[in-house]
């Protein structure tokens, strides 16, 4: 099977209603054949700077529009995210995520602060994602340049239903920041969110933006909502796991070469049901020391309780710098 990104609506639609235990197993061949089924990218998410952000998104807890459990906090230490850090890649993560509860980057000291760290936790042979918000080419660029290798940037819906979840951006915005990272040689982290009230059409929409751009995101996360009370989501149903493993296995069948992330909600999941996932084509989690992802709202597994599981199914940590031959200087290699 051959890379396309000229996938169809309908062809999406058919992949996902393929009947279950078939979509798993067509899902598992492919995963098969693009990626090493042993490893699993363990990553671990630092909320560099928390609450405050002016957005309206629906589901998320660091919005100062709804009234959370989350406080605003200012901009973390340097050496705070690297003593953080330093302790993630002793338990073997590979790959760490700093996430800004901004609008958008701004050229100011902040962001300097942010580079920096981003030069440092890169010299300590991590991979290294940031998620800030909206993003110049420029600015970009400038992350490029400290060694950043992934940006993630969600979609997290369909365009058609992105302005029931937020208003306060556009899904044009969403795209122009990844073809904005796209102008370097950095990494794009795109995908979704189950559970935001969104249809089947919906969830099919996101993944056939996502399949369609060229080349696909080397990330594609997988989100289950984590209900927070205050935020106007917070009544959702929880998503099946049937419809959880039926959107991965449909984005690793059309994006084969991408890492599938099984990331939040995964707390709510047991092994049984994570087993199921990682069969499907998931190769990535979100793990933590302190049983939170983001924020205090946002629950994770820790550090030894995913160690016991991968042991359990076999499964071994990544190395970092596996995919894509990037080298830490972020140099492309044969």
């Amino acid at each position: 099977m051959g890379i396309r990104y000229n996938w169809q609506k309908d062809e999406i639609l058919a992949i996902y209603n393929t009947p279950f235990l078939e979509l798993v197993y067509q899902a598992a061949t492919v995963h098969r054949q693009f990626h090493n089924p042993k490893q699993i990218q363990v990553c671990k998410l630092i909320s560099i700077k928390t609450g405050g952000c002016p957005e309206d998104c629906g589901y998320c807890a660091q919005s100062s529009r709804y009234k959370t459990e989350v406080k605003p906090e200012a901009l973390l230490e340097k050496d705070t995210v690297l003593n953080i850090a330093k302790k993630a890649k002793e338990t073997g993560v590979s790959r760490v995520c700093m996430g800004a509860a901004w609008r958008e980057v701004r050229d100011n000291s902040q962001f300097e602060q942010v580079l920096d760290m981003v030069k440092d936790v890169t010299s300590m042979g991590l991979e290294v994602c940031c998620t800030l918000g909206m993003l110049t080419a420029n600015q970009a660029q400038n992350l490029e340049d400290a060694g950043l290798y992934a940006y993630n940037h969600n979609l997290d819906t369909s365009e058609e239903y992105y302005s029931t979840v937020i208003t306060t951006r556009t899904y044009g915005d969403r795209l122009n920041t990844i073809e904005n990272v796209r102008t370097t040689n950095v990494t794009v982290c795109s995908g979704g969110i189950l559970g935001l009230g969104e249809s089947i059409e919906d969830r099919v929409g996101m993944l056939y933006t996502l399949s369609n751009l060229q080349p696909h995101p080397e990330s594609v996360p997988i989100n289950i909502l984590s209900q927070v009370e205050g935020t106007p989501l917070a009544n959702q149903p929880a998503v099946p796991i049937w419809e959880v493993v039926r959107m991965i296995a449909t984005a690793r069948i059309i994006m084969p070469t991408s890492d599938v992330r099984l990331s939040a909600g995964r707390a709510k999941l047991s092994q049984v049901e994570q087993a199921l996932c990682f069969m499907a084509g998931a190769n990535s989690i979100f793990s933590s020391d302190d049983n939170k992802m983001l924020t205090v709202t946002t629950p994770c597994p820790d550090y030894d309780a995913d160690r016991q599981m991968l042991n359990l199914l076999g499964l071994e940590m990544r190395p970092p710098f596996e995919k894509q031959g990037k080298t830490p200087a972020g140099q492309v290699t044969e």
